[in-house]
């Protein structure tokens, strides 16, 4: 018997349009004589899924089934293709867990703590990890700039705690900047974080579960042609992402060690890209992306390419590891 599998993509938050591309790329590489795969859009208006001629049907919120040709169709998995709320910050995924449906994600919890940043943070520097200098902001906070600058030094980096793809993140070189900085990343968030510039190497490594194992893919080193790796970088070609990256053997060790050991001590399963600046053969931890671009030209395909996993084990791989897991 084929499973049943719904590939959800479209979310609540800007990136839905690069949810959607994700998720169609899921859908294309699925083994059509494996599984009975459908797409499902979740968004703020609708949920519903999607035919092969592109024709909708509701989604039933009691049990996620809906009716096609007069047969209630429900799912063994649910492929998870949305980038920010609510497939990222573990939402959805609650309601799945409510639900009995296995999922590719790891468990709600640890997709809502490495969706905010501030929190992620926190934890990682109890178990040695090291970070940027920061300070957070709510909405409404005092904003006091000669206190930030001392804290954090310019330039300094300014960005929403829990929004992804580079939106409303801004690099702040003086004093007169960070408060435009301030109000463009609340337009993203009511939470910010401020944090010190780091001058080194940026680079990204995707940490998956993979045939069992916990698997470290091959680094990407990001070269952006901007300022620094924001949404036109990464998504409009203003960046090169060189895999693997051109780390010395101790730095790449080094980075391969770190990435391993945050994802265990936040105890995760499932997709992972962590980012990452390397000061001085030291990696620095930024953030963690628990459901990164999916796309053939996205960092994390990309470096299972070279790896030798292809889009099909890879997906097909998070699928079987859900269906597995008690």
């Amino acid at each position: 018997m084929k499973k049943n599998i719904a590939i959800v993509m479209g979310g609540f938050s800007s990136e839905v349009n690069i949810s959607l591309t994700s998720g169609n790329v899921v859908y294309n590489h699925l083994d059509k004589e494996k599984y009975n795969s459908f797409r499902i859009h979740i968004l703020k208006e609708k949920w519903v899924a999607l035919d092969a001629a592109n024709n909708e049907y509701t989604i039933d919120k009691n049990d996620f089934s809906f009716i096609l040709n007069n047969n209630k169709i429900t799912f063994d998995c649910v492929f998870n293709a949305i980038h920010g709320a609510p497939g990222e910050n573990g939402m959805l995924l609650a309601y799945f867990n409510l639900i009995g449906l296995k999922h590719t994600s790891a468990p709600f919890y640890q997709m809502a703590l490495t969706f905010n940043k501030r929190d992620t943070l926190s934890v990682v520097k109890e178990y040695g990890i090291k970070t940027a200098i920061s300070i957070y902001l709510n909405k409404g906070d005092v904003i006091d700039l000669n206190q930030i600058i001392d804290k954090v030094g310019l330039p300094c980096f300014v960005k929403p705690n829990n929004a992804g793809s580079s939106y409303g993140i801004s690099k702040a070189h003086t004093k007169e900047e960070i408060l435009p900085a301030i109000e463009k990343a609340y337009k993203e968030d009511t939470e910010i974080l401020i944090e010190s510039f780091l001058d080194g190497i940026e680079v990204s490594v995707g940490v998956i579960q993979y045939k069992g194992k916990t698997k470290v893919l091959p680094i990407t080193e990001i070269v952006t042609e901007n300022d620094f790796f924001d949404y036109e970088a990464k998504y409009e070609g203003k960046s090169k992402e060189i895999t693997p990256a051109r780390l010395t053997a101790e730095e790449r060790i080094k980075v391969e060690k770190t990435a391993k050991k945050v994802y265990s001590v936040l105890n995760m399963s499932g997709f992972s890209r962590s980012e990452y600046i390397l000061v001085n053969c030291e990696p620095y931890f930024l953030e963690m992306n628990t459901v990164p671009g999916l796309t053939e030209e996205s960092i994390l395909p990309q470096q299972a390419q070279v790896a030798g996993i292809s889009l099909k084990e890879l997906f097909e791989n998070a699928i079987e590891t859900s269906l597995n897991t008690l």
